[in-house]
């Protein structure tokens, strides 16, 4: 398997660059998606994040269908449960948790099996999300809900100000990576204090030796995190003006525990590199990406400037293209197999055709990221190709819906 060896900042949509990437190559991975709030983010005019926006409000535009479809077909059991939340939320959290489950999936995919994965939200869609990662890493995979506390003003005047955000943990299996020796929280001089004068006494002889220093070391965090200051709290030096920026401290802790020097981190929502900074601050190998071409000169600017550190990483806008699956040419043999698995029908239109009347397509473009393999092929009738053209599913199925749409209606009307 090709080894990822070159730092690397991707300027596209992650699920493109996702479905490109090997499978087993990525060590840790932790993403700060948006959290389906219904609001709209803006770096502050004279930041070095100015111009940069995002939005947070989720409609069935923001949903690759190519990957719906392979989602209902390989994720029955997820596919189901996102059409529950229909009922119990709303539509536009339907589309939001297919948003995030599309790319989910892949991250499942590319991760390495003693790898993890670190999902930061907020109590608007966090038990959504968390039944979704149990759908895709198993209930197995569930290793920690922690709770990151912070303080600050609030105008809230009905309920409990909210000041935390939720970072579910989850691994791939059972064999994981966690360094507890690198995360440890000192104690304060006089729980060490009362600790060694019970031990000594306990034990009749001086509180020394090995478990005396693993002691000196500290503890290991709680599942909730007080200690590291909000996002409104960063320092001047550190601060781009990004909205939604996470500290420093915060990704430090995650990388340490998580991964060991060498490792690739990646963050698909990278937003102002702050993961990719931490990440090559601690020795590991990263990927960010992000579809926000106006915050690329801030990801660059703060990436070359970081102590001078980040002169060898690559910034581009090109998807990959995957290794490690068979290259299959569109062959005589492959249309043949594609039609009895379709049983004669255009993979769009769904009418029935002779074989010598369907045509060969790309499912994800190969600017998409998609790739010469078999599961990237289908069928399609001559008229559904020209209308897709270089592009993905979606805008192939939007157009025979209005083309369907205007038929009713002229027939309707009498035309």
């Amino acid at each position: 398997m090709a080894k990822h060896t070159k730092n690397t900042l991707y300027t596209n949509d992650n699920l493109y660059v996702l479905s490109g990437l090997n499978s087993g190559l990525v060590d840790l991975i932790y993403l700060d998606p948006p959290f389906n709030s219904k609001r709209m983010y803006s770096a502050p005019v004279g930041s070095k994040a100015a111009g940069a926006s995002f939005k947070d409000m989720w409609t069935w535009k923001d949903v690759d269908e190519y990957y719906l479809e392979t989602l209902a077909d390989n994720f029955p059991a997820l596919a189901d449960y996102i059409l529950s939340v229909g009922a119990v939320h709303s539509k536009a959290m339907m589309a939001y948790l297919t948003y995030m489950a599309q790319r989910i999936v892949e991250m499942h995919r590319i991760l390495k099996d003693t790898g993890s994965l670190y999902l930061h939200c907020d109590p608007t869609a966090s038990h959504y999300l968390k039944l979704l990662l149990d759908c895709v890493f198993s209930k197995h995979g569930f290793r920690n809900e922690i709770s990151w506390c912070y303080s600050g003003p609030s105008g809230a005047k009905r309920n409990f100000p909210a000041k935390h955000d939720v970072i579910l943990r989850y691994s791939k299996t059972a064999d994981f990576v966690f360094n507890t020796n690198e995360i440890r929280i000192p104690y304060d001089r006089s729980t060490l204090k009362r600790r060694t004068y019970a031990e000594t006494k306990k034990k009749g002889i001086p509180f020394q030796g090995k478990e005396y220093e693993t002691y000196l070391l500290g503890r290991v965090p709680f599942d909730w995190w007080n200690d590291i200051p909000s996002g409104g709290q960063i320092s001047r030096q550190e601060r781009t003006g990004y909205p939604t920026q996470k500290p420093l401290k915060l990704l430090k802790r995650i990388i340490l525990a998580s991964s060991n020097e060498g490792d690739l981190v990646m963050d698909p929502f990278c937003g102002c590199a702050t993961t990719c900074v931490a990440a090559q601050q601690l020795g590991r190998r990263w990927i960010g990406i992000d579809i926000e071409h106006p915050v690329v000169n801030v990801l660059v600017d703060r990436l070359s400037d970081d102590a001078g550190l980040f002169k060898d990483f690559t910034a581009t806008h090109q998807v990959p293209q995957r290794t490690d699956v068979q290259r299959v040419q569109p062959t005589e043999p492959v249309k043949q197999r594609l039609y009895k698995e379709q049983k004669g029908k255009c993979n769009a239109c769904s009418k029935d055709f002779d074989i010598y009347n369907l045509e060969i397509d790309h499912i994800v473009p190969k600017s998409k990221g998609g790739g010469d393999y078999y599961e990237n092929y289908q069928l399609l009738c001559g008229n559904c190709n020209r209308i897709k053209g270089n592009r993905p599913m979606e805008f192939l199925r939007v157009k025979l819906e209005t083309i369907e749409r205007m038929t009713k209606t002229k027939i309707f009307f009498g035309e």
